[in-house]
């Protein structure tokens, strides 16, 4: 009577063995479950696969089968499982591997095995068949030669010497029918007897109830005879068998009697040799006990049972039958539709078998064309109006008995009571969109406002957009510094958890659009001609335009500036020249149009151009003077950078004596060189001349279309080396570490200790007749010289001037902040010194703007 079941495995996946080189070039692991409603996926490593959210190139799936196209080791080897699932329950399928091989033997020579003939000999390889010296010979199974299936290792248990030659291991698998064999080894016998040495062992195993298991045994020497037994048995079991020449004993069927310890004797005509371990058998049982049954213990139980050797699973149902119970989900007592809508009322007890729904409102029972009962029992009522108010009763029955749940149903309806009206607002403006609604106050209310169907985020957009809410029941939008993009249809939805209602207006910016695509029709050296195309009005003709200008040495991207037209741009025009640009300088043009409200967006800017022409300015602050030896030192201020125009930008340099026809002239290729010299011999004053050379020197711009207008001329001179000298140079210390020199119309040193050349120097102008000599050594003896100095170098010196910096003692008790200060002009001095205590000494300069640095002596 169910409706439906838990998933039960009809196919589950098995271990897959897959190698690169294989023509299909996929991997398919099936698995098949029995469900209602049918449900599976799968996973791998415990991680699970989901092709629905997460799409893969490799894995697919083909009904409940897994496909894995192009498998790589590295990213598909792994355990796989099935997970079947759906509402009664979850099932896991056991445990598939996918493996990788098989891999091809390595390429290195192999060392050869050297054994006396007669000892035993073992050859380790992971393998099934040997080949003896050549393909395709193979070797032949007997009492003296062994391959080991489990391990797949060759032994002989006694060379001779027609054993010996070249052995190599070969792999085959029929399931991938593929093969492949090891470089050979050398086998190399010397004749020898040895007892016999047992050296395939079986270890303690387990078995799982009713398996098949093998249990290996060879030892090496002269051919030995195996016996096997079952210690503390007369006989080995009934389901047992013995194979390749007593070296393998097989146990079918394996019970809990075969339990025990096994034992192989190896024996020969030297010696024997035995070996002993246990068998174990083992069977998962377990049981699963429920007390106080409860209808959510109903699901999808597994038993899993789990060994060395693997692990197995059982799947079983559990369902509890119980009859219908409202007590952990009932109606809700206040049911809510909405008018004209369609209104739900979920039934959903607990029950098994699944029961039969009933439904009456008040004391009638439900069979209308209006009304229906799903097969869940959930009721449904179309076009809902208030006559569908009133009491609803579920009534569920199955054969355990019945159960009902009630509810009262109330028919709401929200609707928009005041709506937003078309409104005009101006560029920075502000607006209010009114919206209010009617709805049932058991009901909280929400109004949620659109522009162009677009959800207003209050939060982002709080620079614009408010909601008031004034009263109750409404939800108004306040728009602040309305801008161009705000223009558009608003929605005011009013929404409660039952329905909603809405209604919309349409706002108006009103200033201009930007204007259209800006093309520049004709250039020139410092005009251009503009074309572009109207914008949108918004409601109000455009009276007038305006055009502004952004060059390449703006100091921002914002640094617009208002253009000069020869004319008022009104509203009707569509095209204009621009003028007073700078020739060849890289623009830009935007333009914005204005009506009665204001300007609106600028335009999208142009496209860049650079004007045309030669240089129309030159560089100012034209200045220079005479240097040593000829030279001529020519100073100026460069041109600004936007008058940088055209190509290869320069100066030309020009100069001559006063009294010369000629000039000279200079090329400076780099504009913002602010500085020339030039050499020569010829402009040193002659004897006509009396103290002086003057120069004429004038400066202008160049580029690849011509020459700018000249500097004006500026008069510069070449003097002669001076030739008198200061006189009358007098000096006083100011304090230990200043002085004061006096000279008519500087440099200095500490006489016997500082050289000449490393004296201080001090450049004063010669308009000045003393300075202040800083950063003295006090208590030293200084030299001071003063000289002339002009363009052409120093004069001659000055007599010398000598002068001492000042130094006072002072002295105290150690520890003490006051003492007695004693000053001198001398190097020493003498004072009391008392006969107890410890001094201090402290010596400095001393000055009218204070004291000097500090030198002290301690005195114990």
């Amino acid at each position: 009577e169910a409706t439906g079941y838990g998933p039960i495995f009809e196919e589950e996946p098995v271990d897959v063995v897959y190698t690169e080189d294989s023509p299909d070039g996929r991997i398919s692991m099936n698995c098949r479950a029995r469900a209602n409603p049918p449900a599976a996926y799968w996973r791998r490593d415990n991680w699970e696969i989901k092709l629905m959210e997460q799409p893969d190139e490799h894995y697919s799936l083909v009904g409940g089968n897994l496909v894995i196209s192009n498998p790589r080791q590295k990213k598909h080897a792994g355990t796989y499982i099935c997970v079947a699932h759906n509402i009664y329950g979850t099932v896991i399928s056991k445990e598939a591997r996918v493996k990788f091989g098989l891999e091809e033997f390595p390429q290195e020579e192999r060392d050869p095995v050297t054994v006396r003939e007669g000892q035993g000999a073992v050859l380790l390889e992971v393998s099934y068949r040997w080949i003896f010296n050549e393909f395709p010979v193979f070797l032949n199974m007997d009492r003296r030669r062994f391959v080991s299936q489990r391990t797949g290792n060759l032994y002989i248990s006694k060379v001779e010497a027609q054993d010996a030659g070249n052995y190599s291991c070969f792999v085959s698998s029929p399931v991938l029918g593929k093969s492949v064999f090891s470089k050979f080894i050398p086998l190399i016998g010397e004749e020898r007897k040895y007892p016999a040495d047992i050296r395939v062992k079986f270890p303690d195993t387990t078995a799982l109830l009713a398996s098949n298991i093998t249990l290996e045994c060879f030892a090496l020497g002269p051919i030995p005879h195996i016996v096997w037994r079952k210690v503390d048995a007369t006989d080995l079991p009934a389901n047992h068998e013995i194979s390749e020449s007593g070296a393998a004993l097989h146990l079918y069927n394996v019970q809990y009697e075969d339990v025990g310890a096994y034992e192989c004797e190896a024996i020969n005509t030297k010696g024997k040799d035995w070996h002993k371990a246990w068998l174990y058998v083992e069977s998962g049982k377990g049981e699963l006990k429920f007390s106080s049954l409860t209808f959510a213990d109903s699901g999808m139980y597994q038993c899993i049972a789990e060994n060395y050797w693997g692990i197995k699973y059982a799947n079983a149902e559990l369902r509890v039958i119980c009859a219908p119970t409202f007590e952990f989900n009932p109606l809700k007592k206040q049911l809510l539709g909405a008018r004209d809508g369609r209104v739900l009322i979920e039934c959903k007890p607990r029950a098994a078998p699944r029961p039969r729904f009933t439904w009456s409102k008040g004391k009638e029972l439900l069979f209308n064309s209006s009304i229906s009962i799903m097969f869940d029992g959930t009721l449904e009522i179309l076009n809902a109006t208030k006559n569908d108010e009133g009491f609803y009763t579920c009534f569920a029955e199955n054969d355990r008995g019945k159960a009902n749940s009630s509810g009262y149903l109330t028919i709401t309806a929200t609707s928009i009571t005041v709506a937003p009206e078309d409104t005009e607002v101006t560029v920075g403006g502000e607006v209010v969109l009114a919206c209010s609604a009617s709805y049932d106050p058991m009901l909280d209310i929400a109004f949620i406002w659109a522009i162009d169907f677009r959800v207003i985020d209050f939060d982002a957009e709080w620079q614009h957009y408010e909601r008031i809410m004034s009263q109750e029941g409404s939800g108004n939008l306040r728009i602040k510094n309305a801008q161009i993009w705000h223009e558009g249809r608003y929605t005011c939805t009013a929404q409660t958890v039952v329905d909603g209602d809405a209604a919309y207006a349409d706002l108006k910016v009103v200033v201009p659009g930007p204007p259209g695509v800006i093309r520049v029709e004709d250039i020139g050296d410092t005009w251009v001609k503009l074309l572009w195309t109207k914008g949108a009005e918004h409601n109000s003709p455009i009276l007038s335009y305006t055009i502004q200008t952004r060059h390449f040495w703006s100091l921002h991207e914002d640094d617009w500036r208002n253009a000069s037209t020869p004319s008022f741009l009104d509203g009707t025009v569509e095209r204009a020249d621009v003028t007073d640009l700078y020739p060849w300088m890289e623009y830009q043009f935007r333009i914005i149009a204005t009506n009665e409200y204001g300007s609106g967006e600028a335009s999208i800017p142009s496209l860049k151009i650079k004007t045309w022409d030669a240089p129309v300015v030159s560089p100012a602050d034209v200045e220079g003077y005479g240097g040593r030896n000829g030279e001529i030192i020519i100073t100026w201020t460069p041109v600004q950078p936007w008058y940088f125009y055209g190509k290869k930008f320069g100066y030309i340099v020009a100069f001559k004596p006063h009294d010369g026809y000629d000039w000279w002239y200079e090329t400076i290729s780099d504009p913002e060189t602010r500085r020339y010299v030039h050499k020569d011999s010829f402009f040193l004053p002659g004897d006509e001349d009396f103290q002086v050379r003057e120069f004429q020197v004038k400066i202008k711009t160049f580029n690849v279309k011509g020459d700018g207008p000249y500097s004006l001329t500026k008069v510069i001179y070449y003097p002669r080396d001076p030739t008198e000298h200061p006189t009358d140079v007098y000096a006083r210390p100011v304090s230990s570490t200043e002085a004061l020199v006096w000279w008519l119309p500087v440099k200095y040193w500490r006489k016997y200790i500082d050289t000449e050349p490393g004296a201080n120097r001090i450049f004063v102008n010669a308009t000045v007749s003393q300075t202040r000599l800083e950063n003295m050594l006090p208590d030293s003896h200084y030299l001071i010289e003063v000289r002339a100095f002009n363009g052409a170098g120093l004069g001659p010196p000055g007599e010398h001037c000598e002068m001492f910096t000042k130094r006072p003692v002072m002295f105290r008790k150690t520890g003490y902040i006051y003492g007695k200060v004693y000053v001198t002009g001398w190097h020493f001095m003498d004072f009391p010194m008392p006969q107890f205590g410890d001094y201090e000494l402290m010596v400095r300069g001393r000055y009218e703007g204070g004291d000097g640095p500090v030198r002290t002596i301690k005195l114990l």
